[in-house]
């Protein structure tokens, strides 16, 4: 792909029309909305409102925080609208629309989310959590109960498995997320408070035992279709006609993977805003965003229990229900310490907590909680209880003060 192809702002409008997506007497605005680190995202907003606003989003080849010196390839732009298009197959409420893809400019278009805001940043702003992890849990159970052995033939599953390899952003995770944190890596950083700890997490070997299991797990375990990088910045919120709305964007690290992969970096940032708030003084919204824990991950069970009377194979029992609900759990831990590790000793941190006077306190509990988690998933007792992990939570922040 010639740097030619990549779409200016200028460029958006007639784009549009040349797709048909806008009519060719239609006038507006284009501007480019887009902050993420990978790709460009522009929004054309037609004068005449009857006329829908429309998102474009162009993987350019290479990093777009970076720029050209450093090359990516612009296949995950079409990774990522393939999976938006399974996911809304599977949880149309939750999944923006995509309207229209385009392989030769690696762009798609889609709805206009304009209107919504990331919930990390609504939740900063002291904003409640409501049903949104209840909405999360639903949308990873039933896309993943769908594309799993469960839920899809064996034929199905082959086809979404060679269409779903994804190993530039499988490797960025392995190095970011399962790698540098737990290394004295060049990017990374950390409070000054943090010091000791994060050398005490990084000598100790069981964590280094567990982190090996979790990177084994993440190149093997093709569960179902993951988003693969489901924390508080991929999730939009608002209220349209009245009614709450949650989508869920950016699946660009789509994979055929662990289950508990989703659900693990999406409760980590939950525990991460419910911090925030012991942090600021708000104990109650923080209680009560650690009580959606509970909420995502039994409407994920709800959404696998709900397709389990048409499992496609029914050899498969109860019994082993039971066994795949729990050890997803496990994962989940597992992979909800390793998201708490990134976010406060990695390269990538979270502004729930650096936007804080003094992010050491509350980063201090978010590095213990995932140096525990990750040695000892037991600790929140054997089997699936997501309210003894956030009974956990708290009771850690409160031995902090």
């Amino acid at each position: 792909m010639s740097q030619a192809v990549v779409l200016e702002p200028a460029e958006v409008w007639a784009y549009l029309v040349s797709r048909e997506l806008l009519p060719a007497d239609a006038r507006g605005a284009v501007r480019e909305v887009g902050d993420g680190n990978m790709n460009r995202v522009f929004l054309a907003i037609p004068d005449d409102t009857a006329i829908p606003s429309l998102a474009v989003k162009q993987a350019p080849p290479w990093i777009q925080r970076l720029g050209p010196s450093a090359p990516m390839s612009p296949e995950r732009a079409l990774i990522e609208a393939r999976a938006l298009r399974t996911f809304a197959e599977y949880a149309p409420r939750q999944t923006p629309r995509v309207l229209d893809v385009d392989p030769t400019r690696f762009a798609f278009t889609m709805e206009d989310l304009s209107d919504l805001t990331v919930l990390r940043t609504a939740l900063n702003d002291g904003a409640s959590l409501g049903r949104t992890s209840a909405e999360v849990g639903e949308l990873v159970g039933r896309v993943t109960f769908a594309t799993s052995v469960a839920g899809a033939t064996p034929q199905a599953r082959a086809a979404l498995i060679a269409d779903s390899v994804n190993p530039l952003l499988a490797e960025v995770t392995l190095q970011y997320l399962l790698g540098d944190p737990f290394v004295a890596a060049e990017h990374n950083h950390h409070h000054p408070a943090l010091g000791a700890a994060v050398e005490s997490l990084r000598r100790d070997p069981a964590v280094r035992t567990e982190l090996a299991a979790l990177r084994a797990a993440f190149g093997a375990k093709t569960q179902a279709l993951v988003h693969g990088d489901l924390h508080s910045g991929s999730v939009m919120v608002g209220v349209r006609d009245g009614e709450p709305v949650v989508r869920v964007i950016d699946p660009e690290f789509a994979m055929v993977g662990p289950i508990g992969l989703d659900l693990g970096l999406y409760i980590a940032n939950v525990v991460i805003a419910a911090l925030r708030s012991y942090a600021t003084g708000a104990t109650a919204r923080g209680a009560a965003h650690l009580a959606t824990v509970a909420d995502c991950w039994d409407a994920f069970c709800a959404a696998w229990r709900d397709g389990w009377p048409g499992r496609v194979d029914p050899l498969l029992d109860d019994g082993w229900l039971l066994r795949e609900l729990r050890d997803t759990w496990r994962d989940t831990l597992g992979y909800a310490a390793v998201e708490l590790v990134r976010r406060v000793a990695g390269y990538s941190h979270a502004s729930d907590l650096e936007t804080l006077p003094d992010p050491g306190p509350a980063s201090a509990v978010v590095l213990s909680l995932g140096h525990k988690l990750l040695v000892d998933r037991e600790i929140c007792g054997s089997r699936p209880d997501p309210r003894a992990l956030a009974r956990l939570v708290s009771t850690s922040w409160e031995a902090q003060q």
